[in-house]
């Protein structure tokens, strides 16, 4: 199982960044990446605001305005599912459901593998090959069952992280 990064890896990361607030969304980036529950934690808030004298309220705030960043654990890798108008019409409902009936994948929720997480999303800008998703930094377009079946198990056959 997963655990939560140490106090002394989050100082380690944020004393590579000066202590000035422009550093801040590099230093989140940093420290969701080497997160092994990939996200930000309420610690890695708590030690950001002390790092780049900021109050809590306003790393929160940056840490819940930006969608790339997580306030709750993350599988590996975290799918994006465009829940869009032309992406609902084109079939990402359907695919939804697939992700819970075939593979179990709830929004919100890790695998108990700690594999994959899953959100619905807003647009992701692929209105012309929707229904689409992203995996991580990845977008994925065009998605019919048979194709979420070859992206994940391409995913879980993969070296670790």
């Amino acid at each position: 199982m997963q655990r939560e990064m140490t106090s002394e890896l989050i100082k380690e990361i944020l004393g590579k960044y000066p202590g000035t607030k422009d550093n801040l969304i590099k230093a989140l980036h940093e420290l969701q990446e080497t997160n092994p529950l990939n996200y930000i934690s309420p610690e890695i808030m708590e030690k950001c605001a002390a790092h780049f004298r900021l109050t809590k309220a306003q790393v929160y705030g940056v840490v819940t305005y930006y969608s790339m960043f997580s306030i709750k654990p993350r599988g590996k890798y975290h799918i994006s599912l465009c829940k869009s108008p032309v992406c609902s019409m084109m079939g990402s409902e359907n695919i939804f459901r697939y992700l819970e009936d075939k593979y179990g994948l709830l929004p919100d929720h890790v695998s108990d593998d700690g594999l994959f997480s899953l959100e619905k999303s807003e647009c992701l800008g692929r209105c012309g090959k929707a229904p689409s998703m992203m995996i991580n930094k990845d977008v994925y377009t065009g998605l019919t069952t048979d194709k979420i079946d070859e992206i994940l198990l391409n995913l879980k056959s993969k070296p670790g992280k």
